[in-house]
């Protein structure tokens, strides 16, 4: 690895693969002496070979994926033979086990969270799907929450809430086959909504309640958090790039004029003053390219009202969809609270207000933190998954099927093996 920029020595470099279908993304973060973070290098290109989170064309979604890669490296200075990846799609669910194991009023000590936590383990059902995640969220001292750590403590039962986040095999062993195709190998895949989670939310939300909504480019995931933990998700077939589909057959005009008439000129709020104001189809020095747009004027030019009354139109569509997915999930009403939208979609200008009147609950949008090294260009909330991949990695939370366990489980652990780890796998196995 090429010797950073700057005085604070890297000690851990991690990569992240975000895989979308609108765009595919790659982040290099490193992680100095002094443990402050910084993002040595990123990248992206054009989403290929991915259908609603789905790869539908291997060979060019692993050229993607190098691309994407390459271009990190290439900002970073350094190369990478690791990286953890994102997944949107693999139809995500989500469980919560809860287990007990009886105490009788002595210390805790170290075997007796072990031993929970194989409990824990055995009670996983995932009825023929994969298992992401199974991660003990927090301990419980005779029904008590809000323990992190009980080791020292007393009581007569022990309990642990564990998450499990589902997939479905074979979309999940497409996407890691992509990424070593890619001739890199594959930390772990971690669900979306998890991921962005650690960029967009804080500690507190998480812990009192918060939803999610993430909108990528060909599906929203919506999911809600509390006590810690994420609780629920519903995948919506629906994102982004439905909207900028919707213009281009509104006005007949291609993808890529659509995409530039919804990002530059595009609102989810009405103006009075809409109607009055004609936007070019084409950008600066394109007015020859692609089609003359349904019901423009000689200079190719529509209303700014029928293009917001497009946008809007669609937003209600999936706003209807995300309210009933929160609803279902029980966060709705007196039980219902702050609503965070991240991924692309969110960046549409006017996006939180029209969410919030639609919602009934407050809105605010999601972004990844201000990282050292972070480019202005990638702080924007299309890119909260992948900076939430890198601090996930960082993170590093405990899997329970890994305790106890001779090996560890469905993971490839590289050249980012930590101190932690090795601590953890001498006190598990001697």
């Amino acid at each position: 690895m090429a010797p950073p920029k700057g005085n604070n020595r890297i000690n851990k470099v991690f990569g992240a693969v975000n895989i979308g279908s609108f765009r595919i993304s790659a982040m290099i973060m490193g992680v100095g002496e002094d443990g402050e973070l910084q993002v040595l290098g990123s990248g992206h290109r054009a989403g290929q070979g991915i259908k609603r989170g789905y790869i539908t064309d291997m060979a060019a979604a692993t050229y993607a994926i190098r691309d994407a890669v390459e271009r990190a490296e290439k900002n970073a200075g350094t190369s990478i033979q690791s990286v953890w990846v994102g997944c949107s799609g693999a139809g995500l669910g989500s469980q919560v086990s809860k287990v007990e194991i009886e105490i009788g009023g002595r210390r805790i000590e170290e075997e007796d969270i072990e031993q929970l936590l194989v409990a824990a383990r055995d009670t996983i059902r995932p009825d023929g799907r994969m298992v992401l995640h199974a991660q003990p969220a927090h301990y419980t001292l005779d029904g008590a929450h809000g323990v992190a750590n009980p080791k020292g403590l007393h009581a007569e039962r022990l309990g642990v809430d564990v998450h499990v986040m589902l997939a479905d095999g074979a979309p999940v062993r497409n996407l890691t086959e992509a990424v070593q195709n890619a001739h890199l190998e594959v930390e772990a895949v971690v669900a979306a909504p998890l991921a962005a989670g650690y960029a967009c939310l804080s500690d507190e939300e998480r812990e009192l309640g918060v939803a999610l909504v993430e909108i990528g480019g060909e599906v929203t995931n919506v999911s809600v958090f509390a006590g810690g933990m994420l609780l629920g998700l519903t995948a919506l077939p629906f994102g982004s790039t439905d909207i900028t589909d919707a213009i281009a057959s509104a006005f007949g005009i291609r993808r890529f004029q659509a995409e530039r008439l919804k990002c530059v000129s595009g609102s989810a709020i009405a103006s009075p003053t809409d109607h009055r104001e004609m936007i070019p189809v084409n950008g600066p020095g394109d007015d020859q390219v692609g089609p003359v747009a349904r019901g423009a004027d000689d200079r190719n030019r529509i209303p700014r009202s029928e293009l917001v009354s497009i946008v809007t139109q669609n937003l209600s569509h999936l706003t209807t969809e995300v309210g009933r997915a929160l609803k279902s999930m029980g966060f709705s009403g007196s039980r219902g609270g702050q609503v965070v939208l991240t991924g692309g979609g969110a960046e549409l200008a006017g996006l939180a207000e029209f969410a919030q009147g639609a919602l009934g609950m407050p809105v605010r949008i999601g972004k990844p933190p201000a990282l050292k090294g972070l480019p202005e260009a990638h702080s924007t909330p299309g890119f909260s998954t992948l900076a939430g991949l890198c601090l996930y990695a960082i993170d590093d939370p405990i899997d329970i099927r890994s305790v106890g366990a001779r090996k560890q489980v469905s993971t490839r652990y590289g050249g980012s093996e930590t101190v932690t780890r090795l601590f953890r796998a001498l006190r598990e196995y001697f």
